[in-house]
């Protein structure tokens, strides 16, 4: 296998200006650059990752940790940043959350792994970090995004969407079709984003008369086999309801399922939303009305903001990512 030296020797420079014109920096004269590129291509030379890390200072890598590899939210969070990567011939090592501890401690388990592997700065989406966290990691870490999440004191390193006003949206989907007995399949509640978008639910059913406690509500983790165990819960105890606004579509998928599996139409009898708006969303029967968070959006402009700073990039970055609601027939007007 070539090397560096066997360039230079083939081209009749010097390892120094083979170098420059390999990193294209420095500066080298047109004839050395045109002598070194035909003996790179003479010898079909590729340049040692490693050694270009060790000279640059830099493994062209980016770390992402997110805290399941399951599931319709997070995949398109790593399609978005992987792809966007590879655009600009940079990687990306994931890591995820996983062992005995708690959430937390998965979490922070996760993050040192890629900062033991010298990435070049970290994605992190975590509801089971605290706000402290966030701030030390970026204290010894400034090159981090967070996404998904508002930190304190983290300000152009957050790209989050309006949970509150997506609450607020799905609330409207049902009271314009007339629902007026509604249910509530809830994430956990230690989850920022799950407490923002009931807040916004809440606040919007109040403002037409329908107080929080009139709301049949079961807890559950973000997780199908939740959602249908809530829905479950639901029917046992006899609430009474012709809307339900469940905190995620997963949930959203088996709690239909499971309405329909105990003879309840839908959306003849009950009218279902949930929320993120996954892929599958749209091929389900029926299909499910659902609240558009931008995940492949937020990701994206995370990755973008840090290739600029890692590489000196000069990629556009936004920080505007707004709820919309989809709606499809999983919501009718309701029963009389």
């Amino acid at each position: 296998m070539a090397t560096i030296k066997d360039v230079a020797r083939l081209a009749g420079v010097g390892v120094g200006t083979a170098s420059r014109v390999l990193s294209g920096k420095g500066s080298t004269s047109a004839d050395a650059r045109a002598r070194v590129e035909e003996a790179i291509r003479t010898l079909n030379f590729r340049p040692s990752k490693t050694a270009r890390a060790l000279s640059l200072r830099s493994t062209g890598t980016i770390g992402v940790f997110v805290p399941d590899f399951k599931g319709p939210f997070y995949g398109p969070m790593l399609h978005a940043i992987d792809t966007e990567l590879r655009r600009h011939d940079r990687h990306m090592v994931a890591a995820n959350g996983c062992g005995h501890e708690d959430a937390r401690q998965q979490a922070l388990d996760g993050l040192q792994f890629l900062i033991e592997r010298e990435c070049d700065a970290i994605v992190v989406t975590s509801n089971a970090l605290r706000d402290a966290d966030y701030t030390e990691l970026h204290g010894r870490y400034p090159r981090v995004a967070v996404v998904n999440r508002k930190v304190r004191g983290m300000g152009d390193h957050c790209f989050t969407v309006d949970h509150k006003r997506g609450g607020v949206l799905a609330a409207q989907a049902l009271l314009a079709q007339g629902h007026r007995a509604i249910a509530v399949i809830s994430g956990p509640h230690s989850a920022p984003d799950n407490r923002q978008r009931l807040a916004g639910f809440h606040e919007e059913l109040a403002r037409h008369g329908i107080a929080s406690e009139q709301v049949a509500t079961e807890d559950a983790d973000f997780t199908a086999a939740s959602g249908w165990a809530a829905t479950e819960r639901l029917i046992q105890r006899g609430a009474r309801f012709t809307g339900l606004f469940c905190a995620n579509d997963q949930m959203a998928m088996a709690a239909m399922s499971c309405l329909q599996a105990s003879g309840r139409s839908v959306p003849g009898q009950v009218s279902v939303v949930g929320y993120d708006d996954a892929e599958i969303a749209s091929f389900l029967s029926p299909r499910l009305s659902s609240v558009r968070i931008a995940i492949g959006d937020m990701a994206l402009n995370a990755c973008r903001l840090l290739l600029n700073l890692s590489y000196g990039s000069e990629l556009p970055v936004t920080y505007r990512f707004e709820p919309e609601l989809q709606l499809r027939e999983s919501i009718g007007p309701a029963p009389r």
